[in-house]
């Protein structure tokens, strides 16, 4: 559960701005917040059943935007890219070579510019 819950709110990091106020609050609160579907009514002044609804469609929709764009799944093959051009270029940067030094340098001064 806890690796869904990470996945749902990294789809609410990327297309939040694309929900209406009350999915963002309701997907927030049980996601992020943790508070469960009951805590949540009750905080809202609605029925569970309507918060459960709520957060199942605001689900559907983030997971179609995604479907949509990729743009969560581009973020993290780049982030886990990026990690490894860097481990590669800090081992480099150990050579005899001043030469392959002087390029491994280059290539951390390109990768630390691209933004994760």
């Amino acid at each position: 559960m806890k690796q869904e819950s990470f996945a749902m709110s990294m789809l609410l990091d990327y297309y939040g701005s694309l929900l209406t106020q009350k999915q963002k609050t309701y997907f927030d609160l049980y996601y992020n917040q943790d508070l469960s579907l009951t805590e949540i009514a009750e905080q809202e002044g609605i029925s569970r059943q309507g918060v459960h609804d709520t957060i199942t469609r605001t689900e559907a929709i983030l997971r179609s935007m995604e479907e949509a764009t990729g743009c969560v799944e581009r973020a993290n093959a780049l982030r886990t890219n990026r990690a490894k051009i860097l481990e590669a270029a800090n081992a480099l940067m150990q050579h005899e070579d001043p030469t392959v030094r002087l390029h491994a340098e280059g290539i951390l001064t390109a990768v630390s510019a691209i933004k994760e």
